[in-house]
């Protein structure tokens, strides 16, 4: 990865990461993907995605996942903080 780059959050589910990509996009953060998963291993061994954005925006975009890590999943069961 190039210098000025900084990782903010990563997930063994590339789906997840995805999403998160997404949120950050909207919200005018550039984010590079990188998926780590071996295509060998796949099924057995999952990988992680990671997320990457510029150190300028890193504050922002960790507040934003945070956010977005807390937000209601409309599971009655879930406790909240």
């Amino acid at each position: 990865m190039e210098k000025g780059w900084v990782k903010i959050f990563s997930s063994d589910r590339p789906f997840e990461a995805e999403i998160v990509k997404g949120m950050l996009a909207d919200n005018g953060i550039t984010a590079v993907l990188i998926n780590r998963q071996s295509s060998s291993y796949n099924i057995t061994l999952p990988g992680q995605a990671e997320l990457y954005v510029h150190e300028k925006e890193e504050q922002t975009a960790k507040d934003l996942v945070h956010n977005h890590n807390n937000l209601p999943t409309g599971d009655p069961n879930e406790v909240s903080e």
